[in-house]
């Protein structure tokens, strides 16, 4: 991944963040599993993305979770 599309990806990633969705989905996602959502963060904030797609993967696949993904996917 190159510079650019990492800057991209890290700023699209705080904007999604702070919409109604991206808050309702961090806050289910820290219900299910706040530990590994801490790591994933540290995973991703380390460049390390194969790691977050191990640990945020399993938490991805609820039906809630899809909802939102939706959402925010526009």
């Amino acid at each position: 991944m190159n510079e650019k599309n990492k800057d991209f990806s890290i700023a699209e990633a705080k904007r999604l963040a702070g919409t109604p969705a991206g808050q309702q989905l961090i806050q289910l996602l820290q219900q299910q599993n706040a530990q590994a959502l801490q790591n994933a963060a540290q995973a991703a904030s380390q460049g390390d993305y194969t790691k977050l797609k191990a640990v945020l993967g399993p938490m991805l696949n609820s039906e809630d979770v899809q909802k939102l993904l939706r959402q925010l996917g526009g």
